[in-house]
């Protein structure tokens, strides 16, 4: 049976108190590969590069290269968090398309039908972690404008000079929030509707038919880190600027 959830299954608990997802624990390895991959590229670094660390240097010289175009100079304060969701994402993102991903887990009766409870899911595809990054970005960004500007940074919310200004206040303030529902649902979106879409057609015809729709996920993944990234960055820079 065909089994499709927008929540993430529970798989067990730990110390008794708390529970364990299949999106939690794929997030899991992913930070152990992320962490692994940082150690083994960096041990070893010398002034003639060997194939990892060119890889690696390459990797990260277009990223500073691209985000220093939104940002300038604030590029090196502001890098290492960009990098990180970029790379923390596009790997959560392709994690969920790797084989055994939603396919192996274990068997459970539901409403007088047997449904499989997947082991893996994709990180992305909880509302949970895609939320959670959504607020570490909108906090950043706060932070950055209140800590460069100070309390002129705060007028384009608050600001009692007039009925206009006071109103267009109001709309600032809702826009930023909305932030927050933007960045999540998103990536949420994007990647929990490539899974399911996925999944549908390799119930329907498996055999050499899902290549192409994995082929546009690959595609997918990568835009959604990008993008989430570089929206973080283009905030960060509009946060800092000052008003004119």
């Amino acid at each position: 049976m065909l089994h499709i959830s927008i929540a993430p299954e529970k798989i067990f608990t730990l110390l008794e108190t708390i529970p364990v997802t299949n999106s939690l624990l794929t997030t899991w390895i992913v930070m152990i590969v992320l962490l692994v991959f940082s150690y083994v590229s960096t041990r070893r670094i010398s002034l003639i590069p060997g194939s990892l660390q060119s890889i690696t240097e390459m990797l990260i010289e277009g990223l500073y290269n691209l985000y220093t175009t939104v940002i300038g100079e604030k590029i090196k304060t502001y890098f290492p968090l960009l990098a990180t969701l970029f790379l923390f994402i596009i790997t959560l993102n392709w994690a969920g398309l790797l084989p055994g991903v939603g396919t192996i887990g274990f068997h459970h009766q539901e409403q007088g039908e047997e449904t499989l409870t997947p082991l893996f899911r994709s990180g992305s595809a909880d509302l949970n972690m895609t939320l959670a990054l959504a607020l570490i970005a909108f906090l950043v960004i706060q932070y950055t404008g209140i800590r460069n500007l100070g309390a002129s940074y705060l007028k384009k919310f608050i600001n009692f000079s007039n009925p206009i200004n006071f109103f267009v206040g109001i709309l600032e303030l809702i826009s930023e929030f909305s932030k927050i529902i933007s960045f999540a649902f998103r990536l949420f979106g994007n990647i929990f509707a490539g899974e399911v879409l996925l999944t549908v057609i390799a119930f329907l015809m498996p055999l050499l038919v899902p290549l192409p729709f994995l082929g546009l996920e690959l595609f997918v993944g990568f835009i959604q880190a990008l993008v989430f990234s570089m929206l973080t960055a283009a905030f960060i820079s509009l946060a800092l600027a000052k008003e004119h």
